[in-house]
């Protein structure tokens, strides 16, 4: 071939050159999506309702960002994008939301047509199309249809249950294993699934982009295991160690029952435990090969799927949650949990005071030991006393020196995890208890005082570990406001 010939060649299109639009940016999917597409080279952009939810994002500064929702005007964000990604789910998000979901759907199709989008790559929900299917899973399937009405090929990808930290479903099973140790169970616990890894959902969205020609028409997307949700519950206490549940089926506990129970147990709210559980009523596990053998097969089994996401809850590296999502039912609330680590109940008390900041750090330093801990000193020593009896290390160990303290120190039944003078220390309680405790002072200096914030952190583990905050709660009321006291009367004590 001549010189002059290779020169006249086509270019070859690489990632960069693609524009990808993803829609849900904020939500659970959507947010662990975006850096997957930016590690392969594709130009981002993201149509989202609120930007500022995304400042956080260590990824915030690579891609576009336009504002804007589905009801439009959708040009802007269309404009130049190759593929489009529908990740919008408006699940209860108002007493019209299906038919508000189909309308989204015709604006953003019409919109892509118009602009000339290649691709469509839509995430729905695993169900066979039947009059017993939900009306969560029928308004999936609806939004599917509406995208797929058009010109542009649409591959949709249909998801049974999603495993991974923050996922409502996780969520949903992890607070059901951990908080009872014996359940009271509808008949939809022994429906059959397929649940899939988060990573494996990311895994066939991107390779559903690199295709050489658009895919079309529906893929279902599953685990290598099919279980019923009992079984699963079986296999999340075991990765978790905790004993094995007992389950008491009964025939009466109808969707919207388990519901309210699902939404008083976990931090899913009933809103959004309604649909979930109306949907665990079908059976959703893969018909056919389809997805296996024009996208390969998923990686992960479902034990590892929990481990990974047990994993990181407990590390408290959850790089996104379903309470991200914009829509009212996945807010979170003041009452709701810390969700970077699960489950947290804390006891948060206040104090300010003219001694130096330095003097109030020196107080903390001095605690436990000789100087006990102010209030409550009986209630100490019989906790102590307690943890001694259970095998833990009690009070008898005093501590290493009198007044300061260093990173892996013990302080009676407490070890410091984290010291950095004069604004912090973090006490890691090493007494027997159902659940991981803490006890940190954060002091800084505002207009010539000290203020001293301290906190009590808890996580439960299991039933018992609520039992537990709540059988001290009295105690807590009595101790901790003494404690913070006592720091505070001998910092002004010292006072130069």
């Amino acid at each position: 071939m001549r010189v002059d010939q290779l020169d006249r060649r086509e270019p070859l299109i690489t990632n960069q050159d693609r524009r990808i639009l993803v829609t849900g940016a904020t939500g659970y999917v959507g947010g662990r999506l975006v850096p997957r597409l930016l590690e392969e080279g594709f130009t981002v952009r993201c149509l989202v309702r609120t930007p500022a939810k995304l400042d956080a994002a260590i990824w915030r500064e690579r891609v576009e960002i336009i504002t804007g929702s589905l009801s439009g005007p959708l040009e802007a964000a269309m404009e130049g994008v190759d593929t489009a990604f529908y990740l919008v789910h408006g699940i209860g998000d108002g007493a019209d939301w299906i038919n508000q979901e189909i309308r989204d759907a015709r604006a953003f199709r019409l919109a892509a047509e118009t602009a000339g989008v290649s691709r469509i790559i839509y995430l729905g929900g695993m169900g066979r199309d039947d009059a017993s299917l939900s009306p969560h899973l029928a308004s999936r399937h609806a939004v599917g249809r509406e995208l797929a009405a058009g010109t542009i090929p649409v591959a949709e990808l249909r998801a049974a249950v999603i495993i991974g930290s923050g996922s409502a479903s996780f969520e949903m099973l992890r607070y059901l294993v951990e908080v009872l140790p014996i359940m009271v169970t509808p008949r939809w616990v022994a429906t059959k699934s397929q649940p899939i890894a988060i990573s494996d959902v990311l895994d066939y969205l991107v390779a559903a982009i690199s295709t050489p020609e658009p895919l079309s028409g529906v893929f279902e997307i599953g685990g290598p295991d099919i279980v019923s949700y009992a079984e699963m519950m079986a296999l999340y206490a075991d990765e978790a160690g905790l004993a094995r549940r007992r389950l008491l089926p009964v025939p009466v506990l109808t969707p919207r029952l388990s519901s309210h129970w699902v939404g008083l147990v976990t931090p899913v709210p009933a809103s959004l435990a309604r649909p979930l559980v109306d949907s665990l009523v079908n059976e959703v596990v893969v018909t056919d090969d389809r997805t296996r053998r024009l996208l390969g097969e998923p990686q992960r089994t479902l034990r590892e799927a929990i481990r990974l996401a047990l994993g990181r809850t407990q590390s408290g590296e959850v790089p996104t949650s379903f309470t991200d999502a914009d829509f009212q039912p996945f807010r979170s609330y003041a009452t709701d949990p810390s969700w970077a680590g699960g489950t947290e109940l804390r006891d948060v008390r206040t104090m300010s005071t003219a001694a130096p900041i330095g003097n109030v750090f020196s107080a903390v330093s001095a605690l436990g030991g000789e100087t006990g801990w102010h209030a409550g000193e009986w209630l100490w020593r019989v906790r102590g006393w307690i943890d001694s009896l259970w095998g833990g290390p009690g009070l008898r160990r005093g501590r290493r020196d009198p007044t300061t303290l260093h990173v892996g120190d013990f302080v009676d039944f407490w070890r410091v995890e984290a010291v950095s003078e004069p604004t912090l220390v973090v006490l890691h309680a090493e007494m027997v208890l159902p659940g991981e405790a803490w006890l940190e002072w954060h002091l800084e200096e505002s207009h010539g005082s000290t203020r001293v914030t301290q906190i009590a952190r808890f996580k439960p583990r299991g039933l018992w570990g609520r039992l537990y905050w709540l059988g001290a709660m009295p105690f807590h009321r009595f101790v901790f406001p003494g404690l913070l006291a006592g720091i505070v009367t001998d910092a002004e004590a010292n006072r130069l």
